[in-house]
C-alpha cells in the first residue's frame, strides 16, 4: 500500500515540474521572440510603422510566435510577443532602438 502512495507522489512531483519546465520554456521563448521581433522593427524604423511591423511579425513567426502588439515612437520599437506552448501563452515585451548617449571620455585620475 505504501508503495502505492509512494509512486503516485511521485508521479505527481514529476508531472509538476514538467509543467513547470514548459512553462519557463514557453517564457524564455516569447522573451527571445520579442527582443528579435523588436530589433528587426527598429531596423525598419526609417520606412515606417507599417514595414517595421511586418519585419517584426515576420521575425516572430520564424520564431514560432505571434506578435501581439507593435509600435514605434520615434525610432524606438516596442513590441509584445505571444507563444502558445502547450497551456501556456505568455506575452513578453520588448523595445529596441539606437543606442543612448555614451558615458564618454574616462576622467583624469590625479
Amino acid at each position: 500500500m505504501w508503495t502505492v502512495v509512494a509512486v503516485g507522489a511521485l508521479c505527481a512531483v514529476f508531472a509538476v515540474v514538467l509543467a513547470l519546465g514548459q512553462a519557463v520554456a514557453a517564457r524564455h521563448r516569447a522573451g527571445s521572440a520579442a527582443d528579435l521581433a523588436a530589433l528587426a522593427a527598429a531596423d525598419r524604423a526609417l520606412w515606417g510603422q507599417e514595414s517595421a511591423c511586418t519585419a517584426a511579425s515576420r521575425v516572430a513567426r520564424a520564431q514560432g510566435a505571434q506578435v501581439v502588439r507593435c509600435a514605434l515612437r520615434g525610432d524606438v520599437a516596442d513590441v509584445t510577443a505571444r507563444v502558445r506552448l502547450g497551456p501556456y501563452a505568455p506575452q513578453v515585451r520588448a523595445r529596441a532602438g539606437p543606442p543612448g548617449p555614451g558615458p564618454g571620455p574616462p576622467a583624469a585620475v590625479p
